[in-house]
């Protein structure tokens, strides 16, 4: 109960944002569709494009801090903490200007893949209003990630709060009053997310939470990328991999019969799983802080019960995420569109979408654990082998060979669904968590590698500066680092660096494994 109590801390209000992050999306979903048929489709369309060619890369990539900012909060090694934020905003806005460039030419890659004329220029109308949220993002996404590891969370949910309520105005002021139409909502969904910058900015500085974990921009942020790259890329392929997947759908929907209407119904179920998906993300989340954070603390036992009752509380999720989708069946279309065929083909395949969830939360949920523990590869591969080499095959042979078309689709999630959820609890089962712990400590030692260099001429000048006003004194020459003008030993750095803030060597040699889990020794 108390393990639970401490992911609710963090999950709780991480669900509230993520379902006001949701709302966002509803509330565009229905402004489109409001402006017909044809607007409701290249919505969706280019939400789906958004999400192949730029979101899911930013999200993935910026995923990649998470276990280096939890377990450095663990180890409380903060310098690390703020110098992570910084090099992942530098990942993420080098890697937005060519997702940039591929959207202004959307329109003629659309065409390429054979989809329909007027919903691509419809897709292309929305997608160009949303190239300045790609840039937001990378910004927003590491600060988000750089709070939660450090457990604030709460403050996020009042931000999103106050930004979701400056959408709607924006909404109906750019769509209803400048008539911009299906450019107006990307519009407002840029801004809405600029908005939700702002206020967490002004948080972190008139808070004053940034100040322990504070690095002032240097050299450094651009030099030490390599572990970073390390879990961020197997990262963004496993989250790519999964979403590029839903969105492979709607493009494949474009070559059934009745595009508008088959793209539209997809439109709609994606944003009923995003729903849903929300609750598990959160849990995710919240085990994937806890799981970093004993790690890095050198607590391995903990980490286990984290991931037990995580799986548990998934579990649960799962059968509720089920039940949810199966009784709203016919209701829930009506929400979006009037249009029979639609809410038809949505009808038809939510059970479906029911049942994948049932396999979901709890892959979800091991997700987050892999990802706690600095094992993103493993989970890519889960992904790749899973929805493509398990769950695309399906689906084509249902959809299009089987001539089940729509539904064809959805049941090729399911059976990727049940892949990825079975081979996620076998990896799960067989994880030997003393072995992640020390793997922890392995990551957060290297990570502050990086630092040591500069951190090493301050060391030296003010070792040589002790030495001067101290050289009566043999006992305390002892146990300061020994360097000169032209040299440093960069192991006795290290040992600072990586056992406490304030670099007092007599504390690291006192500490236990459970205070100072970073200590690296020098031989």
């Amino acid at each position: 109960m108390n393990e639970m109590k401490e992911i609710a801390k963090i999950s709780g209000p991480t669900t509230i944002t993520g379902l006001l992050i949701y709302s966002r999306a509803m509330i565009s979903m229905l402004f489109l569709g409001h402006l017909g048929e044809l607007a409701l489709a290249g919505g969706s369309l280019s939400m789906g494009v958004a999400n192949i060619t730029g979101y899911s890369v930013i999200s993935g990539l910026a995923m990649g801090m998470d276990p280096i900012c939890g377990q450095a909060y663990g180890a409380k090694q903060m310098n690390l903490l703020g110098l992570t934020l910084h090099r992942t905003t530098l990942l993420l806005l080098s890697t937005s200007l060519p997702i940039s460039l591929t959207w202004l030419n959307i329109n003629k890659i659309l065409l390429w893949c054979n989809q329909d004329h007027h919903i691509s220029s419809a897709a292309q109308q929305f997608i160009l209003f949303a190239i300045p949220d790609l840039f937001f993002l990378s910004l927003l996404h590491p600060l988000r990630i750089y709070l939660r590891a450090q457990g604030v969370t709460l403050p996020v949910t009042y931000c999103s709060c106050a930004s979701l309520l400056l959408h709607i105005p924006l909404n109906f002021f750019l769509v209803n009053y400048l008539n911009m139409g299906i450019s107006g909502v990307a519009l407002a969904m840029s801004l809405t997310n600029l908005n939700l910058l702002v206020f967490l900015s002004l948080y972190v500085y008139f808070s004053g939470i940034y100040k322990g974990s504070w690095v002032v921009p240097s050299r450094d942020c651009f030099r030490g990328w390599s572990k970073l790259l390390s879990l961020s890329v197997p990262t963004c392929v496993s989250v790519c991999l999964e979403w590029w997947w839903y969105e492979l759908m709607i493009m494949l929907c474009g070559l059934l019969p009745s595009p508008r209407a088959t793209i539209a119904s997809m439109g709609i179920l994606i944003q009923t799983t995003s729903l849903i998906y929300v609750f598990p993300s959160s849990l995710g989340l919240g085990v994937s802080t806890r799981v970093s954070n004993e790690l890095g603390a050198r607590r391995p036992g903990r980490a286990r019960i984290s991931m037990v009752v995580a799986l548990w509380c998934a579990a649960g999720l799962g059968v509720a995420a089920m039940a949810f989708a199966t009784l709203m069946r016919w209701r829930w279309g009506r929400l979006f569109t009037a249009d029979a065929e639609i809410l038809g083909l949505t009808a038809a395949a939510l059970p479906i979408a029911g049942l994948c969830e049932l396999g979901n939360c709890p892959q979800t949920a091991g997700c987050g654990v892999l990802r706690g523990s600095a094992r993103p590869a493993v989970g890519a591969n889960i992904n790749l082998g899973s929805f493509y080499f398990v769950g695309f095959p399906v689906a084509f042979v249902m959809g299009f060979v089987m001539e089940m078309g729509f539904v064809g689709l959805w049941l090729g999630l399911l059976a990727a669904q049940a892949s990825c959820a079975l081979l996620m609890m076998v990896v799960l089962g067989r994880t030997d968590w003393k072995a992640q712990a020390d793997r922890a400590r392995e990551l957060t030692a290297q990570a502050c590698k990086s630092l040591l260099p500069v951190l090493g001429e301050e060391a030296g000048a003010n070792n040589n500066n002790n030495n001067n006003n101290n050289n009566n004194n043999n006992n305390k020459q002892v146990k300061r680092t020994c360097c000169d003008e032209h040299s440093i030993n960069n192991d006795s750095v290290e040992r600072i660096l990586c056992g406490n803030n304030n670099g007092d060597v007599d504390d690291v040699k006192s500490g236990s494994d459970e205070t100072y889990p970073l200590i690296v020794t020098t031989h």
